[in-house]
């Protein structure tokens, strides 16, 4: 399986998975302080949207790139 292929397959699973969930989320550290023995950390959850229209675009071109690479 070469470099193309690859990518193309991980272009289409990428947007499968941005058509299914719709985006992704992740956790940053927003505030951090110490007193004495005490610890104290505030998180915040960040969302981020993927649009519709690159999870259909990622899905193209990695069908287009697997029919081009048949040649």
């Amino acid at each position: 399986m070469n470099a193309r292929k690859i990518i193309a397959v991980v272009l289409i699973v990428g947007g499968v998975l941005a058509l299914v969930y719709g985006g992704f989320s992740y956790t940053k550290e927003a505030h951090e302080a110490k007193i004495g023995p005490l610890h104290f950390e505030v998180k915040e959850r960040e969302r981020v949207a993927v649009p519709v229209w690159a999870g259909v675009g990622a899905i193209a071109v990695g069908v287009v790139m697997l029919l081009v690479g048949r040649k």
